[in-house]
């Protein structure tokens, strides 16, 4: 007889439970006072849901009852267990919570609940399926309903505004209390977010982007809540100074977002029929696009050199056909599509056109040294020559460094764990 089993009927309580798939976080910070109607109306909605589930009561730092009144209704309900952090800050609490999950799918929401738990699972189920990295409610999407004064709507609007000015993100509501992430992005996107505080849900969302992850956006139905206690103007100037620090950190170096994406971003995608395998095909690709960047090239010089001396001339039509080249090589020639590893394709691209430069730079200087004043043709053929030779050292360079497989890392697919999760929660 299989003793396992034996073991399993007798003493129930020693087997090991699965880790639930969904971890929902709810960070409280005194509390007492609406803690256990919010804990009792998750909990029936997550009951209902087909996913194992544990809600996370997150506290920090309370002066109230705000413990007493969570291990009570953790002691009743089954799924619910409680994380008590001696420090303030929603962002630390958050942190610590999902760092030290076993869930693959890990959930914020504020304790209010001010958002319709009707999108509790359309905000969960991109994640459980692999198609997308991280989602967030909106309450300014046009399909949202939002219930609130004039002043919080006003202050909401323009802060999303100033996040979309600032390039700090494209997503229209980057504060509402109602997120998920999936662990394996979270393991590698939370040792990098600073804040401990408000600022945390935005800076989480900035390097999620420039990470190339995929974000999904839903939108949600939100009352506001009379007796929030956030502190607005505290929590703008945070706000405020988050976004420089950002952009202080992007333009100094701090933060590598070629890096970034490469260890943390989903690979470009590769179409098979524009991406030859062998690399005859690559280069049957690569010369006819190099036959029409040359004659783009020739176009430009003889047009700018009207105007310009031949060097003027030759350095502007090779940049600019240069940056053409790059971009056709890169989708037709080297399969590679998106924008996740463009930037840095053009970046490598200039190099290899500094190469091009000095070659045909060279080439013109070596002519007009023999011969001060040459026929325009014997110029046109003296960089033909020199744009062939340009051409065979572009080429390999292309494929073995600036489109090399494999030079992007981290796809879209779940980690093991995760996989072995949703398994067990299906089964």
């Amino acid at each position: 007889m299989d003793t396992s089993l034996l073991s399993a009927a007798v003493f129930p309580e020693l087997v090991p439970l699965p880790p639930p798939v969904l971890d929902v976080v709810v960070p409280v910070h005194n509390e007492q006072a609406g803690l256990e109607t919010s804990l009792r109306r998750l909990h029936a909605h997550l009951t209902s849901l087909p996913y194992p589930f544990r809600i996370t009561v997150a506290e920090n730092a309370s002066t109230d009852g705000t413990v007493e009144v969570a291990r009570r209704i953790a002691a009743e309900l089954p799924g619910i267990e409680l994380l008590v952090l001696p420090e303030p800050g929603r962002g630390r609490a958050l942190r610590t919570a999902w760092m030290a999950s076993d869930a693959p799918v890990l959930v914020y929401m504020d304790v209010d609940l001010s958002t319709d738990l009707a999108a509790f699972l359309p905000l969960v189920a991109p994640l459980i399926t692999g198609h997308s990295d991280l989602s967030i409610g909106s309450r300014l999407s046009r399909s949202s309903r939002v219930v609130r004064g004039p002043k919080r709507e006003f202050i909401s609007r323009s802060y999303n505004l100033l996040l979309r000015i600032t390039g700090t993100t494209s997503l229209s509501d980057a504060q509402c209390g109602f997120k998920a992430i999936r662990a394996d992005a979270a393991e590698r996107l939370l040792p990098l977010v600073e804040d401990e505080g408000w600022f945390f849900d935005t800076e989480l969302l900035w390097l999620a982007e420039r990470a190339g992850l995929r974000i999904h956006e839903v939108p949600v139905d939100w009352v506001d809540d009379p007796d929030s206690r956030v502190d607005i103007v505290a929590t703008a100037r945070a706000d405020l100074a988050g976004v420089i620090r950002l952009r202080r950190s992007q333009i100094t170096g701090l933060l590598s977002l070629s890096e970034l994406r490469d260890r943390i971003g989903r690979r470009p995608l590769s179409d098979p029929a524009a991406a030859p395998s062998s690399a005859w095909r690559q280069l049957v690709v690569f010369a006819g696009i190099g036959v029409l960047s040359t004659l783009a090239y020739l176009w430009l010089f003889l047009l700018l050199r009207g105007i310009g001396t031949a060097q003027e001339a030759n350095l502007v039509a090779l940049l600019v056909t240069a940056i053409g080249n790059t971009a056709a090589n890169r989708r037709l020639t080297f399969g590679l599509r998106g924008s996740t590893g463009a930037a840095r394709a053009q970046m490598h691209g200039l190099l290899v056109f500094a190469i091009g430069l000095a070659l045909t730079a060279g080439a013109l200087a070596l002519l007009h040294a023999i011969a001060p004043r040459p026929p325009r043709l014997v110029e046109v053929a003296v960089l033909v020559g020199a744009s062939a030779v340009s051409t065979v050292a572009r080429f390999v360079l292309f494929r073995t460094w600036v489109f090399r497989p494999g030079r992007t890392s981290g796809d879209g697919s779940l980690s093991a764990s995760a996989r072995r999760s949703l398994i067990r929660a299906s089964a």
